[in-house]
């Protein structure tokens, strides 16, 4: 059995965040509770981010003290703002931003019959919001002189994809967009990486998941023959948080099952 990160004493020690204050978007379910969850188990204030109120107030009491919620849609620029001042209110400081609300387009349709309002919605609330929060994020980190962001991308962003052009162009630009911050901040103390996941289990893709036949085709392009498990992203997130990696910035880590390398 794979167990989660924030379980292994060794984990916690190397990649502790005792005292950090994260912030996680899209908090309310999939990566982002999970990644929530492991930050906060690793020592971790979390601030929990997104939409779905009553999902964000059943996580932090699950995870007691340590945890707030602060509710937003983060395609406002308002509500975006709200985060921010929300946190530096509470804590005085924000010291880990995990940007991973996104969207997908419901039903995947072929790219000459994709609308161009939808095309643009997927990546505004992808694209262009996740660069409105390291926007205010990095300036409070460069004003205290560092801080990491982890922008969650997707392996979907790196290879040809035969659905959903809108979703695999977003996250092209997420990768591309966290080298370029990266470059820009990083004599500043702030590093920009992005976590580019494989296949598994979430919210969002649970008819991939209950479909036999995906499933079959998942196993046979896979190299590792099967899906991640979530705690196998486990590391990779920490490490791309902690004070251990302040050598590693603008990286794309992809975690896969060598999905890209085939």
């Amino acid at each position: 059995m794979i167990r989660p990160a924030g379980t292994s004493s060794i984990l916690q020690s190397t990649f502790g965040l005792d005292g950090r204050i994260a912030v996680v978007t899209g908090a309310s379910s999939g990566f982002g509770a999970h990644f929530a969850r492991v930050l906060h188990a690793a020592g971790a204030t979390v601030v929990l981010v997104a939409r779905r109120t009553d999902r964000l107030q059943a996580l932090t009491d699950e995870l007691g003290n340590r945890s707030i919620v602060v509710p937003a849609d983060i395609g406002s620029a308002d509500a975006r703002a709200e985060v921010l001042t929300r946190t530096l209110d509470e804590f005085g400081r924000i010291d880990v931003l995990v940007n991973n609300a996104g969207i997908s387009h419901p039903g995947q349709p072929r790219a000459v019959d994709e609308s161009m309002d939808e095309f643009a919605r997927v990546l505004d609330v992808n694209v262009a919001s996740l660069f409105g929060l390291c926007q205010l994020a990095g300036s409070a980190m460069l004003a205290r002189g560092g801080g990491s962001i982890v922008n969650i991308g997707s392996i979907l962003g790196l290879v040809g994809s035969s659905s959903d052009v809108a979703y695999s162009a977003s996250k092209g630009a997420v990768s591309s967009l966290t080298r370029a911050l990266a470059v820009q901040w990083a004599n500043r103390g702030v590093r920009v990486n992005c976590l580019a996941p494989g296949f598994f289990p979430t919210e969002m893709n649970t008819d991939l998941f209950e479909s036999d036949a995906a499933m079959k085709w998942l196993r046979r392009m896979c190299p590792t023959g099967r899906p991640g498990a979530l705690a196998e992203l486990d590391a990779a997130l920490l490490f791309l948080c902690a004070p251990t990696s302040t050598y590693c910035t603008g990286q794309v880590v992809v975690v896969d099952g060598g999905w890209t390398a085939a």
